[in-house]
């Protein structure tokens, strides 16, 4: 999801509480606070020396351990209110990819994309995916498009087990 489109849902429904589900059933805690909001230039080269650049907004919650028990989520009115005094300081780049960082003591910290919003009648729920790694260069490094699948019983890595 870019930028742009982050706040457009957020000025759409800014009278619903903010919820993030950083994993299938799993929610950010109600304790969640903004505490960082990062404006990332990333000038990347790949295995095939092909070089890239793109911009990224990163916005960072964190489960406060003082607010622990905490039912009621953050509004959606009040997070816009904290994004547009970090746009007032540092201008966001609109046509960005948004992305969320978490991380608890049961999920490693990661950059999440949102994968879906879902709304109902109180809430914004942001539902978060993790992204596999890929090659941007698989023509140039000879790698298929299609994936081999290791199964799950595989206990060894032996040499043409597909494993490494």
């Amino acid at each position: 999801m870019k930028t742009n489109e982050f706040f457009t849902l957020l000025e759409q429904h800014s009278d619903k509480a903010l919820l993030f589900e950083y994993a299938p059933n799993m929610l950010v805690g109600a304790n969640y606070h903004i505490t960082e909001v990062k404006h990332i230039t990333v000038d990347a080269v790949d295995c095939g020396a092909n070089t890239d650049t793109w911009k990224e907004t990163i916005v960072q919650l964190y489960e406060s351990p003082q607010e622990l028990g905490k039912t009621e989520y953050m509004t959606v009115y009040k997070a816009l209110a904290i994004l547009a005094k970090v746009g007032r300081m540092k201008p966001y780049q609109m046509d960005a990819e948004l992305k969320i960082e978490y991380s608890n003591t049961h999920f490693h910290t990661a950059q999440l994309f949102i994968q879906e919003a879902v709304i109902d009648q109180s809430q914004l729920r942001f539902k978060l995916a993790v992204a596999k790694t890929d090659c941007k260069a698989k023509d140039t490094c000879g790698i298929p498009e299609t994936e081999t699948a290791i199964p799950a019983s595989s206990t060894s890595c032996a040499p043409g087990s597909g494993c490494c």
